[in-house]
């Protein structure tokens, strides 16, 4: 019954999707593909850096002091217009490993019934150290390439278990990575307090934001990206090291 009642929501919702896009007259909830007016939506005005009605052109490598300095629109939308809502998102993670923690937390690191061999020891040794250099060049360049805070401390966490399953023995520090988690959130919400006393709102991007396409642009975005790559991949780092951990040994 369950299998019936899931196939015709999708056919319902195949039917609807199609009805909308393929379709020709009035009342449709979508534009034909590639024929969508960018005029009358809001992300246009993030295309042009125009959110506050500057209207002039923006040239990669040449506009000086834009409305939003980074040349990645994404980390335009997330690290500034709307970065009150990511700060929202690192906090569901912090909750999120807080409660794993309490839960999960064990006093030593739990051991493998197969002992690692040599080959991935060393193999991960070499492959952390380029995913991590990886990670954090992610999160340095997030306002010029994709990429940013989530996916740079995602990879740098992915480096630790790296660790973590080619060594039973290895296990983190995590006074030095709750130290850090909180050393780099408390930064985000200063920066966001610094923003709200310069400019009158929270988080506002009170620093010059330069040329656009330049590594030291658009302002507070790259830093608050570095500070969120460090909070994510400490935060992740900790779940891991939860995840791996026992209580009474």
């Amino acid at each position: 019954m369950k299998r019936l009642i899931a196939i015709l929501l999708v056919a319902v919702l195949g039917l609807f999707i199609y009805s909308n896009l393929y379709t020709e007259g009035n009342g449709k909830l979508f534009p034909k593909f590639g024929e969508v007016n960018l005029s009358e939506r809001v992300s246009e005005k993030y295309v042009k850096k125009s959110v506050n009605g500057n209207e002039s052109e923006v040239v990669f490598n040449e506009t000086n002091n834009a409305e939003s300095g980074s040349a990645n629109m994404v980390t335009s939308i997330v690290v500034n217009y709307r970065s009150f809502d990511t700060l929202g998102e690192v906090t569901v993670l912090f909750v999120s490993a807080l409660g794993v923690g309490l839960l999960l937390r064990g006093n030593s690191r739990m051991k493998f019934k197969t002992k690692p061999n040599f080959i991935l020891r060393a193999g991960v040794r070499i492959i952390a150290g380029i995913i991590l250099i990886t990670g954090i060049y992610i999160f340095i360049h997030g306002h010029l390439t994709p990429g940013g805070g989530f996916p740079g401390g995602s990879m740098i966490a992915s480096a630790v278990l790296l660790f973590y399953i080619s060594d039973d023995e290895f296990k983190t520090k995590v006074k030095a990575f709750k130290f850090l988690e909180g050393t780099a959130g408390s930064l985000y919400l200063i920066f966001g307090l610094l923003g709200l006393t310069m400019g009158g709102y929270f988080l506002y991007n009170f620093l010059p934001t330069g040329i656009v396409g330049n590594l030291f642009s658009a302002g507070i975005v790259p830093i608050v990206y570095i500070f969120v790559g460090l909070k994510v991949g400490s935060e992740l780092s900790n779940l891991i090291s939860d995840f791996l951990s026992e209580e009474g040994k």
